[in-house]
């Protein structure tokens, strides 16, 4: 009788101590696990080379949620248009992980073998629109109106800048490029565009949606018209060839794709490209 009390007793903890280390597992194993990945890129550094029309998601949101996620990795951003980064990563720019906000600049790359196109993905979408400041008063209703007005209109350079492209794309497309380039400031960048707007020093220009959104010294007159863009504003994303810190670039990579960071890229006005 005590005997079948004792195996009792004994089979009650055993099953006990499995059920312990079952919750154990569940719980914390990946947590554990995770702990020592992230110890293991501590003191790495990501050098990330982004479109300046990234640049408030990123400073703002992303860079501190990553580098909370993963104590101890820096994230060292530059921003500039993409033509200019493409320029300069093709002239040794330290960078690990490149986002344009146009095809072209990585593709360009791509041929050159600069880029890991495994990596490459078709990560987000933006609009093109037409702003003017915010307490302006003006007859623009469209883009058709600039072909009108006589006053400056910003748009990038589309040498080298994707939103100047996508502007001239839109007016070549309306028949009104050749009569408006008398009349255009050509930014350095589609933020040079968005400043010249908000301060008043342009009376119109062309910009992504996200851009306007992030200045509330602007105001958006309309959307480019349906069928002025052959192709959508794509934003691709990937590591370049020969990263410094591979491991911590690929954790960058992994940590955009996450829900949480999808959702701070649709908060500033942009859309998940799928």
């Amino acid at each position: 009788m005590k005997s079948m009390k004792k195996m009792l007793i004994i089979a009650i903890i055993a099953i006990v101590a499995v059920v312990c280390v079952s919750s154990v597992v569940s719980a914390g194993l990946f947590d554990f696990l995770g702990s020592s990945s992230s110890d293991q890129l501590k003191g790495q550094e990501v050098n990330l080379a982004a479109a300046a029309s990234l640049k408030n998601v990123y400073d703002e949101k992303l860079i501190p949620m990553f580098e909370k996620k993963y104590p101890g990795v820096k994230v060292t951003p530059t921003y500039a248009s993409s033509g200019d980064l493409q320029s300069q990563i093709e002239n040794g720019l330290k960078a690990d992980v490149f986002m344009s906000a146009s095809n072209k600049q990585m593709n360009n790359l791509a041929k050159k073998d600069l880029v890991n196109n495994s990596t490459n993905v078709q990560f987000l979408e933006n609009k093109v629109v037409l702003i003017v400041p915010k307490n302006a008063s003006t007859n623009i209703s469209s883009f058709e109106d600039l072909n009108k007005t006589n006053g400056i209109i910003a748009i990038g350079n589309p040498e080298s800048v994707p939103a100047g492209q996508y502007a001239k794309e839109v007016l070549t497309s309306l028949g009104i490029w050749d009569s408006v380039q008398s009349k255009l400031s050509l930014g350095t960048d589609v933020t040079a565009v968005l400043n010249q707007v908000a301060q008043g020093s342009a009376d119109c220009g062309i910009v992504y949606a996200t851009d306007a959104k992030s200045n509330p010294n602007v105001k958006v007159v309309c959307e480019a018209p349906n069928g002025t863009l052959k192709t959508p504003v794509i934003y691709p994303v990937a590591e370049l060839k020969n990263p410094e810190h591979p491991e911590a670039a690929k954790a960058f990579m992994e940590f955009l794709k996450t829900k949480e960071a999808k959702d701070v890229f649709v908060e500033y006005g942009f859309t998940i490209h799928e």
